[in-house]
C-alpha cells in the first residue's frame, strides 16, 4: 500500500471522526436518525438553544434541531423551534411543549407535557408552547410589583413628610407642645379622679354591699312572684273573664234591642213617660197626704167636711186649712 493511499485513508477516518464528534457534541446520533419532528412557536425562547434535550416525563426522547424566526408577516418576530424525537411514544396534538430551566447554572431544556385527548400528533404537526419561569425570574416577577408598590409608598411618605414640614412651623410646633402639656395635665387630673373614686368606693364599701344585698333580695322576691304567676292558671282565669264579657255583651245587646224588663225600660219611651208621670203623681199624692191628712182620715162629731184638693196650694206646699 502506497504512502499516498495510507494518507488518504487516514484523512477520511479523521474527517469521519470529526463529523461524528461534531454531531455528538450537538447530541445527534448518526447511527439512529430521528424518525419524527415537530414545530413549536414562541414569542421568547428564554435562552433555549439548538441541541437542547427534549424530554417526556423526565426521559430524554429527542433534541432541538433548529431555531429560526417565523417568516409569516402576521407572526413577525416570533420564533419557530423545530424539535426531533427518536422515540415512538404517542401523544395528541393538544400536548404542550414547555421550556424549563435545566438547573441553577443556566441553560434551558424542552419538555413535552403529553395529552391523550383528540387526534394523535404526527410528524410535522405544531404543538402548543409554554415557558416555565426559572427561580430567579419567578422571584423577579414577584418582586417587581412589590418594588413598584414600595416606590409608591416612599413617594407618598416623602410627600407626607414635606407636607408635615410645611404645616409644623414654629407656631404649630409650639401649639403642639402646648397640646401635649395639656394632655399630660388631663391625664394627671384623670389619675387624681380615679384615686378619688377608688377612695370613695373603699369608704362606702359596706353601704354598697348592703345595697347589693337588698337588690338581690328584691330580685329573689320578684323571681318568686314570677314563679307564682307562672304557676297560677292565668289561662283559665282569662277564659272565664272572656266568658263573662261575652255574657255582658249579650245582655247589653238584648237591652239595646228592647228585650227583657231593663231593655223595655230603656228602649220603650212610652214606659219611661208613664213611669215619670206615675212618679210625679205619687209625689203629689204624698205631698197632699202630708199637707191635708184630714181628706184621707176624716172624723168629726159635727159632720164638718174637709176642704177639697187645691192644686195651687199643693204646688206651693201649703195646707188647705190655712
Amino acid at each position: 500500500m502506497s504512502k499516498e493511499l495510507k494518507t488518504g485513508i487516514i484523512a477520511l477516518v479523521i474527517i469521519a471522526l470529526g463529523i461524528w464528534g461534531y454531531n455528538f457534541l450537538k447530541r445527534q446520533d448518526l447511527f439512529s436518525p430521528n424518525s419524527r419532528f415537530f414545530f413549536v412557536e414562541y414569542k421568547n425562547i428564554n435562552g433555549l438553544s439548538q441541541a437542547s434535550i427534549v424530554t417526556i416525563n423526565g426521559l430524554k426522547v429527542g433534541k432541538v434541531d433548529k431555531i429560526t424566526f417565523n417568516t409569516k408577516p402576521e407572526k413577525r418576530g416570533s420564533l419557530l423551534v423545530k424539535l426531533s424525537l427518536d422515540d415512538n411514544f404517542q401523544f395528541s396534538k393538544k400536548s404542550v411543549a414547555k421550556i424549563y430551566p435545566a438547573g441553577l447554572m443556566g441553560g434551558q431544556n424542552l419538555a413535552i407535557i403529553p395529552n391523550y385527548e383528540g387526534d394523535m400528533a404526527k410528524s410535522g404537526d405544531y404543538l402548543q408552547g409554554e415557558i416555565e419561569s426559572d427561580l430567579f425570574s419567578s422571584v423577579g416577577e414577584k418582586l417587581n410589583p412589590i418594588q413598584a408598590k414600595l416606590e409608591n409608598v416612599l413617594v407618598e411618605a416623602d410627600s407626607l413628610l414635606i407636607g408635615l414640614n410645611q404645616i409644623l412651623n414654629k407656631d404649630a410646633r409650639n401649639s403642639l407642645n402646648r397640646s401635649v402639656l395639656g394632655l399630660e395635665q388631663i391625664m394627671s387630673n384623670l389619675n387624681k379622679a380615679t384615686k378619688s373614686v377608688n377612695a370613695l368606693l373603699a369608704d362606702n364599701k359596706a353601704k354598697i354591699d348592703v345595697t347589693l344585698d337588698n337588690t338581690k333580695k328584691i330580685t329573689d322576691d320578684f323571681s318568686k312572684v314570677s314563679k307564682d304567676l307562672a304557676a297560677a292558671d292565668l289561662g283559665k282565669t282569662v277564659k272565664k273573664l272572656e266568658t263573662t264579657l261575652d255574657n255582658v255583651n249579650t245582655l247589653l245587646a238584648g237591652m239595646k234591642e228592647g228585650k227583657g224588663t231593663l231593655g223595655k225600660l230603656i228602649s220603650d219611651e212610652q214606659m219611661y213617660t208613664n213611669l215619670t208621670n206615675a212618679s210625679k203623681e205619687m209625689e203629689e199624692l204624698l205631698r197632699e197626704m202630708k199637707l191635708n191628712p184630714k181628706r184621707f182620715v176624716h172624723f168629726s162629731l159635727f159632720g164638718k167636711k174637709p176642704k177639697p184638693y187645691n192644686e195651687e196650694n199643693n204646688t206651693k206646699n201649703v195646707s188647705n186649712d190655712k
